[in-house]
């Protein structure tokens, strides 16, 4: 199935969570769990990363293979494309296809911290020359990545939106956006993109709060704003107290979450960082809430 199917047909939003391949033996336990406790929670697609130039790939498609075909869940796997020639390109795409992936996320990807890493000399340098070099000879149905705030090389978020709009133009149909701890950052990008012309689905990402040394992290290296407000909240919680640090942000997400769906997202999906707990609460929350 598409996604895009999902879209259409369902009259609930979605729920959705991002993985990423376990890199160790200890981590490949742990997310047999993760896996476990979210397929639980019959979610609409579960997406799986790519790392970048390609390190991923076995593990994202042994990934990929275990979501489909033992826990029977729909799947978007992500294509990072960073330094990729031709032949890889259509290698990781030819390998999607054979496993029955109809549903793709392109982004470019980050380079790899590997020393020595040198980008095929035909690498394409932007997301939209992947789409479009995916769309001329695959039928897979492709979505492109958004960022609430601007991507951080991004020269202003009004040039950050003709990139989106290029790539939309090239063949992306839905767009998976970068969390944001404000959901006003959301709408507004939302509204950035309908009037800019883009016209397809943008489903929000929610990105929970682990830890703060992740959060701090994590909104470095794409340019999240922690409002104050969080920052005051943080503070006020006793040092070194991880339960209460998981509830905070899991009240956070779950109120990020109620607004979103009750101002008409198509969907919700959960960035889990490997990590269960904060996603089964959240969706249980709303349920029982009667908002999923």
């Amino acid at each position: 199935m598409q996604v895009l199917d999902l879209w259409n047909n369902n009259k609930t939003p979605t729920i959705s969570f991002e993985l990423f391949p376990a890199r160790s033996e200890k981590g490949a336990e742990k997310l047999e769990q993760v896996i476990g406790d979210l397929a639980g929670l019959q979610p609409n697609f579960v997406s799986v990363t790519l790392g970048a130039g390609g390190s991923t790939r076995e593990g994202s498609r042994q990934l990929l293979d275990k979501l489909m075909n033992e826990k029977g869940l729909e799947v978007i796997a992500y294509f990072a494309g960073y330094g990729l020639g031709p032949d890889d390109i259509t290698s990781v795409l030819d390998s999607y296809k054979d496993l029955g992936i109809e549903t793709i996320l392109v982004v470019r990807g980050d380079p790899p911290e590997e020393e020595g890493f040198t980008p095929h000399p035909d690498s394409m340098a932007n997301a939209s020359d992947l789409i479009s070099f995916i769309g001329n000879r695959y039928k897979f149905c492709m979505g492109a990545a958004g960022y609430p705030e601007g991507h951080i090389e991004a020269e202003n978020r009004q040039k950050d939106i003709e990139y989106l709009r290029l790539k939309v133009e090239n063949g992306a149909r839905y767009v998976i956006a970068n969390y944001c701890y404000d959901d006003q950052y959301y709408f507004d990008f939302v509204a950035q993109c309908r009037s800019n012309g883009i016209d397809v689905p943008i489903l929000p990402g929610v990105m929970p709060i682990y830890s703060v040394k992740m959060m701090n992290m994590l909104a470095k290296l794409c340019g999240a704003t922690i409002a104050q407000e969080i920052k005051d909240g943080l503070a006020k919680l006793p040092p070194d107290d991880k339960e209460a640090l998981e509830n905070f942000g899991i009240d956070l997400a779950t109120r990020q979450c109620s607004e979103l769906i009750k101002n008409g997202v198509p969907g919700i999906h959960i960035y889990t960082m490997d990590r269960s707990k904060a996603a089964l609460e959240v969706v249980r929350r709303l349920r029982k809430e009667g908002l999923l």
